[in-house]
C-alpha cells in the first residue's frame, strides 16, 4: 500500500521514514487483513477480519530493531457467507467465546534490501503460539490533507492451520478434503501519526 504523497514509481526506502523513534498507530479504515485457503482442491474462499488494533514503533536509524503489536478480533472474520462464518466462530476451528482475539507480536526483523524486510513474531490463534515469518514490502510515507503523517506496508505469509489447533475438515467422496491445511494471509497496512483528525 503506498501512501499518496509518493510519486508513482519512485523508488523509496525504509530509510525515507521521519528520523527518530516513530510511533504510529494502524489505521483501520486504509488497512486490510485478508486470507485465503482451498476448498474442495478444486478452487479458495477468501476472506477478511473486519476488527483489530495494532501499534507499531519504527526505528529508521536502525529499521531492525522496530517492533510490531497487532490484535485481530477473531468474531469479526467475515467470508461473504454467513452460515459459513458461523462454523468457523464455533469451536471447530476458532472457538470465539474461548478464544476471543487473535495476536501478532514481532521478535526480529531482518533486513533484505532497502524496501523488504522479514518480521519475524508469534502468531497465537486460540490458546496456540507458532512463530511465523511476514515478507514486508514498505511502500513510502507522507502527510493527508489533514496534517497526519501516515505511511504504508504490504506483507505475505502462509501458515498451516493445523499448527494452531484448526484441524476440522472432511473427506470427500471423490477424494481430499473439504478445507485446506494452507492458509495464504496478505496485508496492507496503513499507519497514522499526528493530529487525531479522521481522514477519508
Amino acid at each position: 500500500m503506498t501512501v499518496a504523497s509518493v510519486a508513482p514509481n519512485a523508488k523509496v526506502s525504509t530509510g525515507d521514514i521521519l528520523m527518530g523513534h516513530n510511533d504510529w498507530n494502524i489505521d483501520t479504515a486504509h488497512t486490510g487483513i485478508h486470507f485465503s485457503v482451498r476448498h474442495m482442491v478444486v478452487s479458495k474462499v477468501r476472506g477478511r477480519f473486519e476488527k483489530y488494533s495494532g501499534t507499531f514503533r519504527l526505528d529508521d536509524g536502525d529499521i531492525t530493531r522496530s517492533f510490531v503489536d497487532v490484535t485481530i478480533d477473531a468474531s469479526s472474520i467475515d467470508t461473504g457467507v454467513a452460515d459459513r462464518d458461523t462454523h468457523l466462530r464455533s469451536p471447530d476451528f476458532f472457538d470465539v467465546e474461548k478464544f476471543p482475539e487473535l495476536r501478532f507480536r514481532s521478535k526480529r526483523i531482518e533486513r533484505v534490501d532497502d524496501t523488504r524486510h522479514r518480521v519475524i513474531g508469534d502468531l497465537t490463534i486460540r490458546d496456540v503460539t507458532r512463530e511465523v515469518s511476514l515478507d514486508v514490502e514498505y511502500g513510502g510515507h507522507g502527510k493527508d490533507p489533514w496534517g497526519n503523517e501516515r505511511v504504508g506496508f504490504v506483507a505475505k505469509t502462509s501458515i498451516d492451520r493445523k499448527d494452531f489447533g484448526l484441524t476440522w475438515n472432511q473427506m470427500l467422496e471423490t477424494g481430499g478434503i473439504l478445507v485446506g491445511d494452507r492458509v495464504d494471509i496478505d496485508l496492507d497496512v496503513q499507519g497514522v501519526r499526528g493530529a487525531a483528525h479522521s481522514a477519508a
